[in-house]
């Protein structure tokens, strides 16, 4: 059995960790919930995202928050031209699953073409650093991840249910005529929260370039993991989507700790299909 030390250092690892998994999934989860669009390409943004800081980190001395402060607004734009796209052709639901992995291999062999399939690691001073809190360690990267990935899940949370537009966005995820008949521009609404879905992958894409080892078949490492985040967080729903992949991360990092790496893909999907079993109803 691991030591208490240990075990503490994995579950701190794991809550940290899945501050990624919760980032990476609002935007999912948002297209999904509220647009009824399953946006595969989600995945492929943020790797974009992460290389072109990556790019404009090492080539022209760019500082990670400056590419950041370039990137998401880009990533807002390619958003709002994907609901473009889907609303031009009516796409619906399974539709815009396989279109969204097409793009996202277009977008894994444009990498693949560009930045070739070596391994790319952004090295910064600040990778590294970490603070002492007693017996255990934290990464100052990954706990900034988790406190803009916590302040953009309140904050996106309180929007959606406290704001004009946020209701209308519900309303309409629940009836669009109906909603329609008491003003609401379902069309528009739904360009805003696509653009701002893309907007947290360019975010999500600057801290995995600063964290992370790139390479352009990772599109798909956390492709799984993420689809799972979604569903137990419930659609539509970012705080859910932060604590589920906190959850799940730290599910994952106790369970290499006590048994073996091997076990970890293994935790999240055993979660969903419990939490499934009780509630069939769930999403």
């Amino acid at each position: 059995m691991p030591s208490a030390t240990l075990l503490g250092q994995a579950l701190i690892s794991g809550v940290l960790a899945g501050g990624m998994y919760g980032l990476l999934a609002m935007g999912l989860s948002l297209s999904w919930g509220l647009l009824r669009l399953v946006n595969l390409s989600h995945f492929a943004l943020a790797f974009l995202s992460a290389y072109i800081v990556y790019e404009l980190g090492t080539k022209y001395g760019v500082a990670p928050w400056w590419s950041a402060a370039m990137v998401v607004p880009v990533m807002f734009g390619v958003g709002a031209a994907q609901y473009w796209l889907f609303d031009r052709f009516h796409v619906n639901e399974l539709a815009s699953l396989l279109i969204t992995f097409s793009f996202a291999v277009i977008v894994e062999a444009g990498i693949q073409i560009y930045w070739t399939a070596d391994y790319r690691r952004f090295e910064t001073h600040y990778s590294t650093l970490s603070f002492k809190v007693g017996p255990f360690f934290v990464p100052v990267l990954e706990l900034v991840l988790c406190v803009v990935a916590s302040v953009l899940a309140w904050g996106t949370w309180m929007w959606l249910r406290k704001t004009y537009v946020g209701k209308g966005l519900r309303a309409a995820a629940e009836d669009a005529d109906i909603a329609a008949a008491y003003g609401v521009d379902h069309r528009k609404l739904a360009y805003l929260l696509s653009g701002i879905g893309a907007a947290y992958a360019g975010i999500a894409g600057t801290f995995i370039a600063l964290i992370a080892t790139l390479a352009p078949a990772q599109i798909w490492a956390w492709l799984g993991v993420v689809f799972a985040v979604v569903i137990i967080g419930r659609l539509g729903n970012p705080l859910g989507a932060l604590l589920a992949g906190m959850l799940i991360g730290a599910s994952e990092s106790l369970a290499m700790a006590v048994l073996s790496p091997a076990w970890a893909p293994v935790v999240s999907f055993s979660v969903l299909i419990v939490i499934l079993l009780w509630d069939p109803e769930w999403l």
